[in-house]
């Protein structure tokens, strides 16, 4: 367990664990739930640039609802933006992988839809799914679940597909920047035209450039938010027009208001569960 302290809101809600060490894979984050109340517990999912898996290891199913109307239960795979997902059960434990999408697509496979979907991991990964959450389940320690997540990814991203140097080299710079640079430019800097990056990008990635750069800059803001600075503040630091380009923007990925994602208890645990954002990572 790391030693930072969540918010007073998280910690009633969670016990949280983080590796003691770095994992065998760059552009993965890795962390352990455990509800501390048998209350029922409704979260909504704030969208987050890394595709997230969420293995399920509680005694109760953990059920996630898109906001297509969908449900699912068990673990499952969130895309970068999926819109009005929830998750909620009783008694939750789970293992929440964060993934960069370079390590995403040879781990998971290339999905052109996962941009905005919620995915059941068995769907992805067939039988092996089942095996890897039963040996996460009989697990003596968060520890070990760690060491086992990050030998079966690390093993999957061997065997995957890995994307194209080109789309690696764009997403490395829309990170770099926060999301705060144009993309046009970028296709003649990749050496591709600009209709082939576009495809390329959204087939490995799950959204189209300018949709990712919007992302990365939105998760900035809701960070920044969420750490008690003002709407003003944030979009003038962060690089939005005025603060009601930063509300559009709030509005279109989290479907609430800035006030609401300053409070929002996805991003309360951050601070203790991923000390280094996963998709910062080059792989």
């Amino acid at each position: 367990m790391r030693s930072d302290e969540p918010s007073p809101a998280a910690a009633a809600v969670w016990d949280v664990a983080t590796p003691s060490r770095p994992g065998p894979l760059p552009g993965v984050g890795m962390a352990g739930f455990r509800a501390r109340t048998p209350d029922p517990v409704d979260l909504s999912v704030v969208p987050y640039p890394a595709v997230t898996v969420a293995v399920d290891l509680g005694g109760g199913p953990l059920a996630v609802e898109d906001g297509d109307g969908g449900r699912h239960e068990g673990s499952v795979v969130l895309g970068l933006a999926p819109g009005g997902v929830h998750g909620r059960g009783r008694r939750i434990e789970c293992l929440q992988l964060r993934l960069s999408p370079l390590v995403a697509h040879a781990v998971l496979g290339g999905c052109a839809e996962w941009g905005r979907s919620v995915v059941p991991l068995g769907e992805l990964w067939g039988r092996e799914a089942g095996r890897i959450q039963e040996r996460l389940h009989l697990a003596g320690s968060w520890e070990e679940r760690f060491a086992i997540a990050g030998s079966a990814l690390a093993r999957r991203y061997e065997a995957g597909r890995r994307v194209d140097p080109e789309v690696a080299f764009v997403w490395e710079q829309l990170v770099a920047h926060r999301g705060g640079i144009g993309v046009e430019g970028l296709a003649a800097e990749a050496g591709w035209s600009r209709k082939r990056l576009w495809s390329r990008f959204r087939s490995q990635v799950g959204l189209g450039p300018k949709r990712a750069a919007r992302l990365i800059r939105f998760d900035e803001a809701a960070h920044r938010l969420a750490a008690g600075c003002g709407a003003a503040r944030v979009a003038a630091e962060v690089g939005y027009a005025d603060q009601s380009h930063l509300h559009r923007d709030v509005r279109t990925f989290a479907g609430v208001t800035p006030a609401a994602v300053a409070g929002a208890p996805w991003l309360a645990v951050d601070p203790v569960a991923w000390n280094a954002p996963a998709y910062l990572a080059t792989v």
